[in-house]
């Protein structure tokens, strides 16, 4: 890192200078280029089914840009395991490597508050302050996002994102990408800072040398995924998938082109993760002890068409038909989300959880999360549905034949810059 970094100030336009690799970052996901053949619509590696690739590919040259620079073909970028919390010391924990100021791995625009002993909230959310309940709520985080919330390989790798589509809204996201991606984004990144630079946001994420280990974590996942036995089809055949291609420059200064379908397996590749425990695995969220009635929790809770459109000002308590009886294949779907995409914003959503407003991520009726770090597109308002499974959890809420749910969305960060169009529960479809 320090001979990239020497980069910058010999030869500032060399490829593989540290800025220059930082740039490639900002260039892809924050709307400096258009889409070849359609003047005005943004290109971006985020919040769709490229997310993945791009971001393994970029790994890819960066590693080996840097064992390049060191006359070490075999140098392996490290991962951040902020998934675990069993290590010594605590992958929850910040690394103490990156935490030195006199190592070129040290970015002064970081939460200083983050630092050990803090443990890495998956949540954000700022009432949880005891370590025990952080670490709780982040296994059931991680189980969720890579298991329990997870039906169909685009639930976890992202929705299409085919040449002529507008920019895709943040609801396009694989699990992994809206949920730990963004939270470790948004927990290093500096609040003093007007937009929480530097990983805070996506022009400025790769600025920070934690950027590498934390998507090296990110990279991870999907191989961990790739290999967690489910009962629907995880490969991607679709050409416009396979033949997503990306520029790079390489360890000789090379712009090269890669295509998405050419990095799936990453032993192909020649790099492997070393093993270490994967806790959430078996983190499902508790059931419930007995059956919750949704007309006891309900408390006078209004039909959706009397509430919706709304914006996200405070809490919002709805009740929503359920489409048949029993513990249903069905997805919950918050429709025409609008946002501020310049602005960090976050909401939890519950589906018959007792409390008006609940708080904690590992209780059994949690159904999933909107998290959105900052950016800029043409348009900084556009609209999305976000879709989440109810398979498990009508099983770990005990739903039995009740007719309809009590849903709960609960700003967290922003709210008021959020408005929902409605709210449905429908048939998955995969």
């Amino acid at each position: 890192m320090r001979r990239m970094r020497a980069l910058d100030k010999t030869d500032p336009d060399d490829p593989r200078g540290f800025t220059q690799q930082a740039n490639i970052h900002c260039a892809y996901c924050n709307g400096a280029h258009d889409q070849l053949g359609y003047p005005g619509l943004d290109l971006s590696v985020h919040y769709s089914w490229i997310f993945f690739p791009f971001h393994r590919w970029y790994l890819y040259f960066f590693e080996r840009i840097l064992g390049s620079l060191i006359d070490d073909p075999d140098f392996a970028l490290p991962y951040w395991n902020w998934d675990n919390d069993t290590d010594n010391p605590r992958g929850m924990q910040f690394q103490a490597i990156f935490n030195n100021p006199n190592s070129p791995l040290y970015d002064s625009f970081r939460n200083q508050a983050n630092v050990p002993p803090a443990v890495a909230s998956l949540s954000l959310r700022n009432k949880a302050t005891e370590p025990t309940q952080i670490i709780s709520e982040n296994l059931s985080i991680m189980y969720n996002k890579m298991i329990g919330g997870v039906n169909s390989a685009t639930d976890f790798m992202g929705q299409p994102y085919r040449a002529g589509n507008q920019v895709p809204p943040m609801t396009d996201a694989g699990t992994v990408e809206r949920g730990s991606h963004i939270a470790i984004h948004v927990w290093v990144g500096d609040p003093r800072q007007p937009y929480n630079e530097d990983l805070g946001n996506f022009y400025s994420a790769a600025r920070d040398p934690v950027f590498y280990a934390h998507h090296s974590n990110v990279d991870r996942m999907w191989t961990i995924w790739q290999g967690i036995k489910t009962r629907y089809r995880k490969t991607i055949t679709d050409p416009d998938y396979l033949n997503a291609s990306f520029l790079f420059y390489d360890e000789k200064k090379r712009l090269v082109r890669v295509k998405a379908g050419d990095c799936t397996d990453n032993k192909a590749l020649g790099y492997q993760y070393q093993k270490v425990e994967t806790p959430w695995e078996c983190y499902r969220l508790r059931k419930t002890v007995l059956p919750v009635m949704t007309k006891e929790i309900a408390r006078g809770a209004p039909g959706p068409e009397k509430v919706f459109p709304v914006g996200l000002k405070e809490t919002v308590r709805v009740v929503v038909v359920k489409l048949s009886k029993g513990n249903a294949d069905d997805w919950l779907v918050l429709e025409d989300i609008q946002t501020d995409c310049t602005k960090l914003v976050k909401f939890d959503v519950f589906v018959n959880d007792e409390d008006d407003e609940p708080g904690e991520p590992d209780r059994p009726g949690y159904a999933g999360t909107y998290a959105q770090l900052p950016h800029r597109v043409y348009s900084s308002q556009i609209k999305g549905a976000l879709k989440l499974g109810l398979k498990e959890l009508y099983e770990n809420i005990d739903v039995g034949d009740q007719e309809s749910v009590v849903v709960t969305i609960v700003p967290r960060i922003n709210g008021e810059v959020v408005t929902i169009g409605g709210v449905k529960i429908i048939p998955a479809s995969r």
